[in-house]
């Protein structure tokens, strides 16, 4: 017999994974009438917290492949969400930056989100709040660091 209270409990991996899925069932659904994609948004999202970032830059921020942010890219450049401009001292690098329809677009999308987010932590007390955000923040830096250094030892 296990004296592990866990056993036979899914990995946490599992249950992120499970959170994940939900969350972006769940965004899709509010953001499709706005016109976006979960992926669209959160690559949005990433230029307005950090304006002027090639594709490469935007696709690590946003969590995909660079060819699919390079097809991101030019969907949303052609709404008009965003534009491209040549990086400053690299002619060859475009950057983009988000246009005024992309600020009023993401804005409009805010209330949509917030609401999710709500629902996420709403009947979490306060404490269980903040160290659940806590664990999260911790467990991404944790992989990050893991990646990073596993990348660094395959160079």
């Amino acid at each position: 017999m296990s004296s592990d209270p866990d056993a036979g409990r899914p990995l946490t991996l599992y249950l992120v994974k499970r959170l994940e899925l939900v969350i972006r069932a769940l965004m899709d659904d509010a953001l499709r009438p706005l016109g976006l994609t979960t992926l669209q948004y959160t690559a949005l999202s990433v230029l307005r917290g950090r304006e002027g970032l090639s594709s490469a830059q935007l696709a690590r921020r946003s969590f995909l492949r660079p060819q699919t942010m390079h097809e991101m890219v030019l969907t949303l450049e052609k709404r008009g969400l965003i534009q491209r401009t040549q990086q400053t001292g690299n002619k060859r690098v475009l950057v983009a930056t988000l246009t005024q329809a992309g600020e009023e677009l993401l804005d409009e999308c805010a209330p949509a989100v917030a609401e999710l987010e709500h629902e996420l932590i709403a009947a979490l007390g306060p404490e269980q709040q903040h160290a659940f955000r806590e664990g999260l923040e911790r467990g991404v830096d944790t992989l990050a660091a893991l990646a990073d250094a596993r990348r660094a030892a395959q160079a």
